[in-house]
């Protein structure tokens, strides 16, 4: 069942335990560090767990975000298009927010985004969170560079081996 929908700082401002983010485009329209990269860093800092996966076929798109997200204390792991077969998906990417609501997205061709349905239906929690689980135990975690940092995206020659 719908329910009202809360602006996104509110949404991760209220998240109390976890925060799990699935993407599952190659691409986004992004300027730079995203708009979140602080609202990250603070819920991570009130000890919420942040997780996102990305489906992809190109490892390290939108990898400066992605390093300023994991900066901020988002854990990010990456899993090839290729293994993701056999895993129910939603038809959209999402967060879930303490495995109780859903906020779903989805993006115009260009990458842009273009809306969302806010949601906590005990079956829409339910496959989210099952295949948030699913993708995350297969992924790869996103590789940090020779400086401590972050590389743009898993170690290659692992992405390589799983993905040829």
């Amino acid at each position: 069942m719908p329910v009202k929908a809360p602006d996104f700082t509110t949404l991760l401002q209220g998240a109390r335990r976890t925060a799990a983010h699935l993407e599952l485009r190659d691409n986004y329209r992004t300027t730079g560090e995203a708009p979140g990269v602080q609202l990250i860093r603070e819920t991570a800092a009130r000890g919420v767990v942040l997780r996102r996966a990305r489906i992809t076929d190109e490892p390290g798109a939108d990898a400066a975000t992605l390093a300023a997200s994991c900066a901020a204390g988002e854990l990010v792991r990456w899993l090839p298009r290729t293994r993701a077969s056999g895993i129910a998906l939603p038809g959209r990417d999402f967060w879930l927010i303490d495995t109780r609501l859903v906020l779903f997205h989805w993006y115009a061709d260009d990458g842009a985004w273009a809306g969302h349905h806010f949601t906590g239906d005990p079956g829409a929690v339910r496959l989210c969170s099952a295949a948030f689980e699913a993708v995350w135990a297969r992924a790869l975690p996103h590789a940090p560079d020779r400086a401590g940092g972050t590389s743009l995206g898993p170690a290659r020659s692992t992405w390589e081996h799983l993905h040829p």
